[in-house]
């Protein structure tokens, strides 16, 4: 492996990264030797998920925590720096994909959940490991946007307010971090399988076929190769930058 590309001895937070695009970068980050500090509210998947990848060679430990509430972020934050001593990444995976409305219809109690998780749990898990970050002089943060922080999806405008502010909030952090030697990073996905539901994969298939000039849709480990390389030292000149992934669908 090139050296600027090895992880090991750092420990990587990935939250939502039980399942989907999360483990896929959990996965990733393992293989290129970082420990790995899994959250999520469903602690028994992510339980699963660090026996799999302990299995890499890594230590991998899970925490249950839902982003959207101070109060269970900063105790994650505290349980995993007790446990591993140091956090050198944090990957703001968790999200969900919202009311799926159109805009007229969307509630009150939709639009504050879907902005809480993609967008309020981003700052909280962010503000928390950036003071420890701060603190060691160092530190890697990549947020995991969305096409639709480019572009208005229909029947979504809950998740692309949400992914608009992850956005200017990615700007915003690198910005004020980087003279702390944070770096402070994006990606943004477009059609990627582990998001969906097994039964509507074959249907979405054969849209983004249609639809995406690369004619298929992306796999997890195509957006978790890019934040291994945003997490290493080879993006250290890299700051508030937002890297899309999404098979050519920005260029139509």
């Amino acid at each position: 492996m090139n050296a600027a590309f090895n992880l090991s001895g750092k420990l990587a937070i990935v939250t939502g990264g039980g399942s989907g695009i999360g483990l896929g970068i959990a996965r990733a980050l393992a293989k290129a030797g970082a420990d790995i500090a899994l959250c999520g509210r469903r602690l028994s998947v992510c339980e699963t998920a660090c026996a799999e990848i302990r299995q890499t060679g890594v230590a991998a430990e899970a925490f249950r925590c839902d982003v959207s509430q101070q109060n269970e972020v900063e105790a994650m934050v505290a349980a995993v720096i007790e446990r591993f001593g140091r956090i050198d990444i944090l990957v703001n995976n968790a999200g969900i994909a919202g009311a799926a409305q159109p805009f007229l219809d969307i509630t009150l109690e939709q639009w504050r959940q879907t902005i809480d998780i993609n967008l309020t749990g981003m700052f909280l898990c962010s503000q928390a490991v950036g003071r420890h970050m701060v603190r060691e002089g160092h530190g890697k943060i990549i947020n995991v946007a969305s096409v639709g922080s480019f572009l208005p999806l229909p029947c979504s405008a809950d998740y692309s307010a949400s992914k608009g502010g992850v956005m200017m909030l990615t700007r915003a952090m690198a910005l004020e971090l980087i003279r702390h030697n944070i770096q402070v990073n994006a990606v943004c996905p477009g059609y990627i399988t582990t998001e969906l539901k097994q039964d509507t994969i074959e249907r979405v298939a054969e849209k983004a076929a249609r639809k995406v000039p690369a004619g298929r849709i992306g796999r997890s480990e195509e957006v978790a190769g890019v934040v291994v390389f945003l997490a290493s030292s080879a993006s250290d000149y890299m700051v508030g930058s937002s890297v899309v992934i999404d098979g050519g669908i920005m260029l139509k």
